[in-house]
């Protein structure tokens, strides 16, 4: 991949190879709709792609493969994939995420080519940073809300804090389902 497609990423240029990190804590609603906690490691790969060029807007982006393992076990209980792209000129940051569990999420954010922070949000019913679930989790798990925050402390490592709003079936209050973990580098 040529350094012009690494030089145009923007506040993601941090995020390009394969991190590990193993300080990772997952609050989640439990197999009886309560609330468990899981302590885990994870691996992110991330992998520059060539520019998707949409008429006057160009995006220049990674796609990434994130698989999570709780503490002790040798499979992952999260596999994720999808893409973060930058918008230069609307100073935009975009995640899109697929889980095999049949959901889909558009989040997005304002950032500055060389913001060592952003967060990005999507919403139930948006047009344009929206969730889209299956027929089960809409009616039983139904996610109102995603919102990460990802932090560059320096250029080998970076931090987000996830939280995913859902409205659980029979449950009065939204369960705010948390994941955060910090990474660093192991391979560029």
């Amino acid at each position: 991949m040529g350094e012009d497609i690494l030089k145009n990423l923007g506040p993601l240029k941090d995020l390009v190879g394969t991190f590990e990190g193993g300080t990772g804590d997952d609050v989640a609603p439990s197999d009886d709709r309560g609330t468990e906690n899981n302590k885990y490691h994870e691996i992110i790969v991330f992998t520059p792609i060539l520019p998707a060029v949409n008429h006057e807007q160009t995006l220049y982006g990674l796609r990434y493969h994130q698989q999570v393992f709780r503490h002790g076990e040798d499979f992952p209980f999260h596999d994720q994939v999808g893409y973060w792209h930058w918008d230069p000129k609307a100073g935009q940051v975009m995640q899109s995420l697929t889980i095999p569990r049949g959901m889909a999420v558009l989040a997005g954010g304002l950032a500055g080519e060389d913001s060592k922070s952003f967060k990005l949000k999507a919403q139930l019913g948006s047009k344009t940073f929206g969730i889209c679930s299956n027929p089960f989790l809409d009616k039983e798990f139904q996610t109102v809300e995603y919102e990460i925050r990802v932090d560059f402390p320096d250029a080998e490592t970076f931090a987000y804090d996830q939280v995913t709003r859902i409205q659980i079936k029979g449950q009065k209050g939204i369960f705010e389902h948390r994941d955060k973990n910090t990474l660093k580098r192991v391979k560029s």
